[in-house]
């Protein structure tokens, strides 16, 4: 049985929490997405806690997110440049890195739409594995939102 705080397993199984992230998303599964944060809390770019655990995440997805026929917001979710700290102990983990996000619907062709940083913090227990502790979402540079948030997204 592999060690989960080897650091090259436990790098594999948070880049896995991640890309599910990504996933979940873009397949319009946000009580997957959020069942990612039971855990966890989202943190506004100001460092504003937006909600915790996975009920509130889910609420949060569903009253911002628009979906399409298809029940997916017709997005894909980019992230990469991950750069992972770990604690001396091995059992937490702080991550940054880059999300790109493209979209495409009918009268609205493929194109980026936002993009920005992530900050996560990841925790080890034997009783939950890796799991997330906190996700800030610091956006950079948007482009045309209005087919995939419900609100105007300010300061981006």
């Amino acid at each position: 049985m592999s060690n989960p705080l080897d650091p090259a397993n436990a790098r594999t199984a948070i880049e896995n929490l991640m890309f599910t992230y990504a996933e979940r998303i873009d397949a319009g599964d946000f009580k997957g997405l959020a069942a990612l944060f039971a855990k966890a809390r989202i943190i506004g770019p100001k460092g504003d806690v937006q909600g915790t655990g996975s009920a509130e995440v889910e609420k949060i997805y569903q009253r911002s997110t628009q979906v399409f026929a298809d029940g997916t917001p017709m997005t894909q979710h980019v992230t990469t440049n991950l750069i992972l700290e770990f604690a001396k102990d091995g059992r937490s983990c702080d991550v940054r890195s880059r999300f790109t996000v493209v979209q495409a619907v009918d009268g609205f062709g493929l194109q980026p739409i936002i993009t920005g940083y992530y900050e996560d913090k990841f925790a080890y227990t034997e009783a939950d594995g890796w799991h997330f502790t906190e996700r800030r979402m610091k956006p950079k540079l948007a482009g045309d939102l209005s087919r995939h948030l419900k609100y105007e997204l300010k300061d981006a």
